[in-house]
């Protein structure tokens, strides 16, 4: 086999496109708490903490899943259960990503080198708590929730009170849309015993609940622009959020089968206009 098919099938196997979710917010928070341009370093850097973290996650989720992912009509063409990776290769791949994760860190500056493998243990637990746990969307929401705070470390060396907020919203950003996502399991969960929120209290509920969450989202950036002293392109960002957030609420409610389309296509944009918008906040009148 080619080096290009496999380098191919390790990018299906973490869906490396979907890494555009934890770039927007790692790098605004950047741009945030350095008022401006942080620098090649931290760029460079920053970009292969939140890919190494990224893969490390993926790639603990698809070992420990081949499982649950060869049963699931959905899922079972995955490269970690139709044999296109190996468990060998899986475990190297996680450890090396560990590793490069870790060695970021160091580069970066000491409350990130002590904080890697906390951050770390908090990515790879996410499959495991779906196993006993319906909080699992919310542990999830966690695990992408950390790349803000991440990014204001890598600048500042420390957590300031407006990354807060930004992680929070990020938090129950990623946990709604997970649970809008998670619509699809429903019948698989609740057959295989699988904890899930929408197994657990059903589609409307979880529906009612994914837009309670996305209300918070909007609710904490609004408070994390204020925080950061932003102007009017960061509230701009919020409103659009909001906007987009509503339309994808609104995509799910009229047919399930738009999910994949609300899932990847709405949030996929909202995380780079909201980026955009706060980084010409702070340049054109910061």
């Amino acid at each position: 086999m080619s080096l290009k098919q496999k380098l191919k099938d390790f990018s299906d196997l973490v869906v490396f496109e979907h890494t555009i979710f934890s770039f927007p917010f790692i790098f605004l928070a950047m741009v945030v708490a350095a008022h401006g341009w942080f620098g090649w370093k931290l760029l460079f850097l920053g970009a292969i903490a939140a890919i190494s973290a990224r893969n490390f996650a993926m790639g603990v989720n698809r070992y420990l899943d081949r499982d649950v992912d060869a049963l699931n009509p959905r899922t079972k063409n995955r490269p970690s259960v139709d044999g296109r990776v190996s468990v060998e290769e899986m475990l190297l791949f996680i450890g090396a990503n560990a590793l490069i994760f870790i060695v970021t860190a160091y580069f970066i500056n000491s409350l990130a080198l002590k904080l890697s493998v906390p951050i770390l243990f908090v990515l790879g637990v996410y499959t495991l708590f779906k196993r006993f746990s319906a909080l699992a969307h919310i542990v999830l929401g966690i695990s992408l929730g950390l790349a803000p705070i991440a990014g204001a470390i890598a600048v500042l060396g420390d957590i300031p009170g407006w990354v807060v907020l930004l992680s929070i919203g990020v938090t129950f950003w990623v946990a709604g849309f997970d649970l809008l996502y998670s619509l699809q399991d429903i019948d698989f969960d609740r057959e295989h015993k699988l904890h899930s929120i929408p197994a657990k209290l059903g589609a409307q509920n979880t529906l009612h609940l994914a837009l309670l969450f996305h209300i918070s989202t909007v609710i904490c950036w609004y408070l994390f622009a204020k925080s950061a002293n932003l102007h009017l392109l960061a509230t701009l960002a919020v409103a659009l959020a909001a906007i987009m957030l509503t339309y994808e609420h609104y995509l799910v409610r009229k047919d399930f089968t738009k999910i994949d389309r609300a899932f990847f296509t709405v949030n996929g944009y909202l995380g780079f206009i909201f980026f955009i918008l706060v980084t010409l906040d702070i340049v054109l009148l910061g």
